[in-house]
């Protein structure tokens, strides 16, 4: 793994032409997981202390954050992010915010996962970025309220320690912690203001909540699968295909550079768990004169099973989903799909079920006490009480 460079200090006030050209940022290697903090996903900014200057939504929107420097209301500069107003102090004596005061913010995550690395962007808060931030998670079942969050009963444990940040930088921290989450909680200490949030980690479905569904769709990235690796990703991630809902614009899928050799371009997915597929779907909606011309579907069996081709090579029309039946189950726990000879598709269901070995896998991956804990799970590691800023 890299070293994760930290960034420190005000960056230079904007002084014109590209806002970004002075940003600071570096490789997280983190990064190719998935965001569990996307709004695509169903993640949300539930509650926060102060919001004065610029609403707590912000944190989730997708993309980069936006910068208008002739933007102003009647608060005050607009910013594209989570913005609070300045704390002061107890009194004259005594104007500067106390070593203990924050502001937080309450994220409920798209779904629950063990995370491996959190960024916390500063894009563009130069001046008026926090000190330091710092993170905790907690695993909470069903859907409680900020309220029953931030009860004394809750307990939440420290992914991020507080530590120093930079302005106009993407902060980033790998979490080491090996614990399944449903909701964080970000700290600004003492206050300013943060551009966007991401959460990058493994999803972690409930079992019991697959096997209520029965046929299920088993690559999706909100039911814990991943795309681990594709040939090309020169227009957009392969993780796009396995998200939630229909295409809704041609960039909301995959599509690769036009290829000058006899080669065909590819996506590698790992499944849930181990499965039973019965069905497909390979959608192209949106990619009229770029999607690809033919496309087949492999499975495997293991990390170093064989691959089986389930769907063999199939013409596919633009801006169609096409769905196919397969006549026997296909056992396995990494689906591939290879399009030929390149262009795009914009989604890939796999429709099956758990085989009572993913089901034991993926339970027992719930339960282990000191690896990766059950969502929702009352047991304690490494986990500490949260009290609200200016308690004892």
């Amino acid at each position: 793994m890299t070293a994760i460079e930290s960034f420190t200090g005000d960056a230079n006030p904007y002084g014109g032409g590209d806002p970004y050209a002075d940003y600071r940022t570096a490789a997280f290697p983190f990064t190719q997981y998935t965001n569990l903090a996307d709004r695509q996903l169903g993640a949300g900014v539930i509650a926060a202390n102060d919001e004065f200057f610029a609403q707590r939504e912000n944190l989730l929107l997708p993309g980069p954050a936006e910068f208008d420097p002739e933007h102003f209301g009647h608060k005050g500069k607009i910013m594209d992010g989570w913005e609070t107003r300045r704390r002061r102090g107890a009194s004259a004596d005594h104007p500067w915010p106390t070593a203990e005061d924050h502001d937080w913010a309450l994220v409920r995550l798209g779904a629950p996962g063990v995370i491996h690395g959190i960024v916390v962007d500063t894009a563009h808060f130069r001046g008026n970025y926090p000190q330091a931030v710092s993170v905790e998670g907690t695993s909470v079942p069903g859907c409680p309220s900020p309220a029953q969050l931030l009860g004394d009963d809750v307990k939440w444990t420290t992914l991020v320690p507080r530590t120093p940040v930079g302005g106009h930088a993407a902060n980033g921290f790998a979490v080491s912690v090996e614990q399944c989450f449903t909701h964080l909680r970000v700290n600004q200490h003492p206050d300013g203001g943060i551009a966007r949030l991401r959460a990058y980690g493994e999803v972690v479905p409930d079992p019991k909540w697959l096997e209520v569904l029965g046929t299920f769709d088993v690559v999706a990235l909100e039911n814990g699968g991943r795309a681990e690796d594709a040939s090309n990703l020169f227009y957009s991630p392969a993780s796009n295909t396995i998200q939630p809902g229909r295409s809704r614009k041609m960039d909301d899928g995959w599509e690769t550079r036009r290829r000058r050799d006899q080669g065909n371009d590819w996506i590698r997915y790992r499944l849930v768990a181990r499965s039973q597929i019965r069905a497909l779907e390979i959608d192209t909606a949106y990619l009229k004169g770029n999607s690809a011309g033919w496309a087949s579907v492999s499975v495997r069996d293991g990390e170093e099973g064989e691959w089986t081709q389930i769907l063999p090579r199939t013409r596919l029309q633009p801006d169609t989903n096409h769905r196919f039946v397969l006549t026997a189950p296909a056992v396995g726990t990494h689906a591939r799909v290879d399009i030929y000879p390149d262009g795009g598709i914009s989604r890939l269901r796999l429709f099956g079920s758990l085989t009572e070995e993913g089901t034991t896998t993926l339970t027992a991956r719930l339960q282990r006490p000191t690896a990766r804990l059950g969502c929702g799970s009352a047991t304690e590691y490494g986990r500490r009480r949260w009290r609200p800023a200016g308690s004892c």
